[in-house]
């Protein structure tokens, strides 16, 4: 065997070509993909004419499907429930040039446009997550829960102040990554939790904390100790944003919104942008999460502050005895067409000791 350790930058060499075949196999892959999609879409338009032309039902499809299925053994995604999601997908997206152009922006599985078509009717919707899960790799399970809590309908939500206190550019792209409320559906408080419980909770599931959260949050420790003229200061979360290149600092609240909880959060990030922030950074963020806020009481709260502040709620899951104790739907309409019945004429016996 040759020996190879005199060719210096062999190692380089094997690397960079490795990584181009891997780029071309990607590419492959994504162009695969994209054709494979058009062709579903190509399919389902064709099924769609056809049936309106010549009148056909549902069952013109199971017929297709076994004959496809005899035609072509070896291949799979014919079955008639695919045919039906073809049909689906061209009447949904009815202009193949838009097809095109989301097919080359943002490539996602067929799979992935399943769930879309499965879960969502509006066609504003339907493209944002489309865009959503392709910028952000979503899998399928994750597109998934995103669709499921809502995520299109929570974004940018949140009550701030970023539209007097940061400039533009970064108002806008700081008020999208806020949502309200934030869905912590992985974690189970009764009544009597405390903020420790809520923060020990998110620590334990901190991926689905940092899925909640979206994109760009790096973590940075929790109970983050800060001293102030010779005081301990600790902040319950501290991320620094990626993106926004900045320290948010997220303050756990576990009852109602009060004013004070702002002017805590504003002693905060003039301390973090004091002792963390470096000269390239944007100004830090807070972030307050409470069980309820008044909108009102917020907008007074963060009126005259000038550090960026932004207050949510948050959900947990009940306790599944506190759950069970709850009155169903049915129990509550009960009650109400009770009230709704007439009250018996009160009696004009008096009564006797």
């Amino acid at each position: 065997m040759s020996d190879l350790s005199k060719f210096d930058g062999y190692d380089e060499l094997l690397l960079e070509i490795k990584g181009r075949i891997q780029q071309a196999q990607l590419q492959a892959a994504l162009s695969l993909s994209r054709e494979l999609i058009q062709l579903y879409w190509n399919i389902g338009r064709t099924i769609s004419d056809r049936q309106a032309q010549f009148g056909w039902g549902a069952r013109v499809i199971d017929r297709l499907a076994a004959d496809l299925k005899s035609a072509y053994p070896g291949v799979t995604g014919f079955s008639t429930r695919n045919l039906k999601y073809m049909r689906a997908f061209a009447q949904a997206y009815s202009d193949l040039i838009i097809v095109q152009q989301l097919l080359h922006n943002s490539p996602i599985p067929w799979g992935h446009h399943v769930r879309i078509l499965d879960k969502l009717d509006d066609a504003e919707q339907r493209a944002w997550y489309i865009r959503a899960a392709h910028e952000y790799g979503w899998s399928r399970s994750i597109l998934e829960h995103q669709i499921d809590t809502d995520l299109f309908g929570r974004r940018g939500k949140a009550l701030t102040n970023f539209e007097r206190t940061l400039p533009p550019p970064d108002s806008d792209l700081a008020q999208q990554i806020l949502k309200d409320p934030y869905n912590f559906d992985f974690l189970t408080l009764g009544a009597d939790a405390h903020e420790r419980h809520l923060e020990h909770g998110l620590l334990q599931h901190i991926r689905k904390f940092l899925l909640e959260l979206g994109a760009g949050f790096a973590f940075v420790g929790s109970q983050y100790h800060l001293e102030v003229s010779g005081e301990d200061y600790y902040l319950d979360l501290l991320f620094y944003h990626l993106k926004l290149r900045c320290f948010v600092v997220i303050d756990l609240k576990m009852r109602k919104f009060i004013p004070e909880y702002a002017g805590k959060m504003n002693f905060y990030l003039a301390a973090v942008d004091d002792l963390l922030r470096h000269p390239e950074d944007a100004p830090s963020i807070g972030i307050i999460l409470c069980k309820i806020r008044d909108r009102v009481t917020v907008e007074y709260a963060l009126r005259n502050t000038s550090t960026p502040i932004g207050i949510a709620e948050f959900v947990t899951s009940l306790p599944p005895d506190l759950e069970g104790s709850l009155p169903t739907i049915e129990q509550i309409e009960a009650e109400l067409t009770d009230m709704d019945e007439p009250l018996n004429e009160p009696t004009t016996e008096t009564s006797r000791d």
